[in-house]
């Protein structure tokens, strides 16, 4: 048995939730697309072993990557038996990518709009995209895809494009002046009809709420 890494790197770009798809240089699966990854090297952890075919296939580093799940069905590489061990991770669309030794292609795909992917990889990201919505509830995950200063609107498309939903404005921004989670600042961003005030996520006081088991449900 061979163990392989898989990684689901996800953006919000033009309000959309993407993921990072590279282009199969080689076989199995030659020219269609597939998540960055490859096998493990016999001296080296599962989490090295992600992070140099992340740089390898796209040129990204220095990335945090959350171990996400295992999956080895039998027949799901015609290589043999392989278990995969997946991990995602939130990163900036300003990454610079470009393919690597064993990838034709490095690009963003929505997650609405995936074209057909190689291996069990389809399998893979709708678990990933899943477990991102679950973490909306009592992580910080929606605030990483953010600036550290951010507009209400800002935050709201964040959450409307994880979700894939739309949220009533009203009510979105009820449920956080409750939780007490934004510091406003004093500041305006520019543009639209009128200014928009800026905020800071308090993670003291989200910590607090997470010991008292409140969750973030929108």
């Amino acid at each position: 048995m061979r163990v392989t890494v898989d990684l689901v790197i996800f953006t919000i770009h033009e309000n959309e939730l993407k993921i990072l798809l590279v282009k199969r240089g080689i076989e199995p699966f030659a020219g269609a697309s597939a998540l960055p990854g490859g096998f493990v090297h016999e001296n080296e952890s599962l989490e090295a072993a992600a992070l140099r075919e992340l740089q390898e296939e796209t040129g990204v580093k220095e990335v945090y990557l959350e171990q996400l799940y295992s999956f080895g069905d039998p027949g799901r590489d015609p290589r043999g038996r392989v278990v995969t061990i997946s991990y995602y991770a939130l990163i900036s669309p300003d990454q610079s990518l470009r393919a690597g030794t064993d990838a034709a292609d490095a690009r963003w795909w929505p997650v609405s709009k995936l074209p057909p992917l190689a291996f069990d990889h389809r399998k893979i990201v709708d678990y990933a995209v899943e477990r991102l919505r679950n973490k909306l509830e009592y992580t910080t995950v929606g605030f990483q895809l953010l600036p550290a200063k951010f507009t209400l609107t800002e935050l709201q498309r964040v959450y409307e494009a994880i979700l894939n939903k739309e949220l009533d404005k009203r009510n979105f921004r009820r449920k956080l002046e409750l939780l007490k989670i934004l510091k406003p600042l004093n500041e305006w961003q520019k543009g639209g009809r009128k200014p928009a005030r800026l905020y800071r996520f308090s993670a003291t006081q989200f910590e607090k709420l997470k010991d008292k088991g409140i969750l973030f449900p929108f």
